[in-house]
């Protein structure tokens, strides 16, 4: 089965072509992400592979099914980036990674609260300059204090579990309780109340037109003063202008992400020697106290395993007629 695979880097190329046994599986990649522009690049293919910043809209869905492509096959677990409607109505199968290494993203969470806090990134600069001074790095103890996580499905869960075990009291807020988490002490409480009792607040929720802004200037005004914002999760959760108003009244502490609304523009690439365009990220950039990650928090070499691995199943079942529960249908 002839797949393009879409907004490769040199490790996407050297996991897949570690792992793809098969010689039923042929893979071609393009740097390039899929849109209405690059989308003429289809031809000859049989399916294709696409990764988070890939716009798949009801135009470009229309053009692969003109060039007769059959499958989508995401190496990613979100898929806000597809028209399922517009895939249904084409006969295209759409199919994901729903987990792979949730401890990736839940131990990159903490590394932001850590750097953040502890300000070890402006430690390490200042002593490479043979600054040994420890004014403006004051931290405080994570001990005792209340995370309030916003989605525990498999990696708000484990989140969950790494801040008990730091001695952090954790509070929780999803549309699903999790008895396992509930038996582990872990309250849930309705978003107005998490917002306003926690002095950490993550991010582990899809991106829904529930959630989309779920965090805007209401939200911030909720919160303790001084809070702590992380989100590992998907940039559009947050509304980032209103994060900075927030920044600027000093109404919000500390902001660590992994992901930001505007980032296909921007992540993945070296963009050393441009001049960025994108107002909204270089004014949160110049802020002291925000911490910017460029969609890293899956980027261990066990989650690309197994992010490959279930991506060449998929296609494998695909090809073969194999029903598979990664298969993305429309809800309802």
């Amino acid at each position: 089965m002839k797949i393009a695979v879409f907004s490769t880097q040199s490790y996407d190329r050297e996991f897949f072509d570690r792992l793809n046994q098969s010689n039923e599986i042929e893979l071609t990649y393009f740097e390039v992400a899929l849109n209405k522009l690059t989308v003429k690049l289809l031809v000859g293919f049989e399916g294709i592979c696409v990764f988070v910043n890939d716009k798949l809209d009801r135009e470009v869905i229309e053009k692969l099914a003109a060039n007769h492509i059959a499958l989508i096959a995401l190496r990613c677990a979100g898929f806000n980036n597809i028209d399922l409607k517009a895939a249904e109505e084409n006969h295209i199968t759409v199919v994901r990674v729903p987990a792979y290494s949730p401890e990736a993203i839940a131990e990159h969470a903490l590394a932001l609260i850590l750097t953040l806090n502890r300000k070890t990134h402006k430690a390490y600069n200042r002593i490479r300059e043979n600054n040994f001074s420890l004014e403006k790095l004051l931290g405080f103890n994570l001990d005792g204090k209340t995370v309030g996580v916003i989605g525990t499905g498999r990696t708000g869960a484990v989140f969950c579990k790494i801040m008990s075990g730091l001695g952090c009291k954790v509070i929780a807020m999803d549309i699903t309780e999790s008895v396992d988490l509930k038996n582990l002490g872990i309250e849930y409480k309705t978003l107005d109340e998490l917002l306003k009792e926690s002095d950490i607040i993550s991010l582990h929720c899809p991106l829904t037109p529930e959630t989309r802004h779920l965090i805007d200037e209401v939200a911030f005004a909720k919160m303790k003063p001084g809070v702590m914002l992380i989100n590992t999760s998907r940039g559009a959760v947050i509304n980032a202008s209103h994060a900075i108003n927030a920044l600027k009244n000093g109404s919000l502490g500390y902001l660590g992400m992994d992901v930001y609304e505007q980032e296909e523009n921007l992540f993945f690439k070296d963009l050393s020697e441009s001049i960025i365009q994108d107002d909204v990220i270089s004014r949160l950039m110049s802020f002291p106290n925000v911490l910017i990650t460029a969609h890293q928090g899956f980027f261990t070499k066990e989650a690309l395993e197994q992010i490959v691995n279930t991506t060449l199943k998929n296609i494998m079942d695909f090809k073969n007629g194999i029903l598979t529960d990664n298969k993305v249908t429309l809800p309802g």
